[in-house]
């Protein structure tokens, strides 16, 4: 068959006879690998194809895996997170002595959790929320975070910020214009935004 066809093709044709030889190779060798989806078993005395099968089941998985999101979104209050409401921070447990902190402190009545713990700007904001929320739910869940839970690094560093934002005469003023004269508001300040 495949000498017939590459005949066929003669002299005239833009595809050497060796390139539809291969693609046809490999087109045989595609049916054969997958021949098992095209197989029909007989369930009840009803013919069904495997594909119908695989199909049904990786349905299931997947709708499944939305339903359990969904639901654990629900349960968690997960919308909550989309607010400025500082109640979303205690929907975890390991939050609430920073949350009463936050309570008997003096940013009480000017900033709430986001102004302090998130970047400005919408992106940032919710880009450093969606990276806190995967990585808190992550620990929580395996209950591998340490206790007294700790500031990461980064977060520490977007705190930092927030400080110099606000007060930023208060720091001018302590540091003077220097470059690279630095000192870190939250060494010395640690509670002012959470009572410790």
């Amino acid at each position: 068959m495949w000498q017939a066809f590459r005949r066929s093709l003669g002299t005239n044709c833009h595809l050497a006879a060796t390139d539809v030889d291969v693609a046809l190779r490999i087109s045989h060798g595609w049916k054969r690998n997958f021949a098992f989806f095209a197989q029909a078993i007989t369930i009840s005395g009803v013919k069904v194809r495997t594909a119908t099968i695989a199909g049904i089941i990786l349905g299931g998985a997947v709708g499944l895996a939305i339903g359990v999101g969904v639901f654990t979104f629900g349960y968690a209050k997960g919308y909550s997170y989309f607010t400025d409401d500082p109640q979303a921070c205690v929907n975890c447990h390991v939050m609430q002595e920073q949350y009463d902190g936050w309570i008997k402190s003096s940013h009480r009545h000017v900033a709430s959790c986001n102004d302090c713990h998130t970047p400005p700007g919408t992106v940032p904001k919710y880009y450093s929320k969606a990276h806190n929320g995967f990585w808190h739910s992550f620990y929580f869940t395996t209950g591998t975070f340490p206790e007294p839970i700790r500031i990461t690094p980064r977060n520490a560093g977007v705190t930092e910020a927030a400080c110099r934002k606000c007060h930023q005469q208060i720091v001018e003023a302590i540091e003077g214009h220097q470059a690279g004269n630095e000192t870190s508001c939250i060494r010395c300040h640690r509670s002012v935004g959470h009572m410790h």
